[in-house]
């Protein structure tokens, strides 16, 4: 790390410890050459990941799309927002995991729809119902005799 004071290649850390906001590491250093003492701190880098539409178009991963779709699924029922922004993370995560830089809008709708299944069953139907765009009740009644044989 170069010393921000005399520009020396050469520090120790001194001291670490997790920074406030949980997600960065906060070091405190000491220049080798000029004994002066600076902080630095580590962050995990993450890659922008961009999100392919249906329509082709392409834009920027927005994890409170996610959140806002499945906080819509399950209005009056008995999910937490907290369960609802931990599967959040959990998509979030397998997203960035995945290494991949584009994602296709429909890879994301069928993670969403497997943590809601997991959490709320009738919220599961409500999102799969927007998300699938039925054309009519009997190509909803089949996803739903398909989520009943796989329950």
């Amino acid at each position: 790390m170069k010393c921000p004071y005399c520009g020396d290649q050469d520090s120790k850390v001194v001291d670490s410890r997790h920074a406030d906001d949980g997600l960065s590491i906060r070091r405190r250093r000491e220049c080798l050459a000029c004994q002066r003492r600076f902080t630095t701190y580590e962050t995990v880098e993450s890659l922008p990941i961009i999100v392919v539409k249906k329509d082709g178009s392409r834009q920027s991963f927005n994890r409170s799309k996610i959140l806002n779709g499945m906080v819509r699924a399950c209005e009056k029922r008995p999910v937490a927002l907290a369960q609802l922004e931990q599967a959040t993370t959990e998509i979030e995560q397998s997203i960035q995991n995945s290494l991949e830089r584009e994602v296709r809008s429909e890879a994301i709708g069928e993670l969403v729809m497997e943590k809601l299944r997991a959490l709320d069953e009738v919220s599961y139907v409500r999102f799969a119902s927007v998300y699938r765009q039925f054309k009519d009740v009997h190509s909803f009644m089949d996803e739903l005799q398909k989520f009943l044989k796989e329950k």
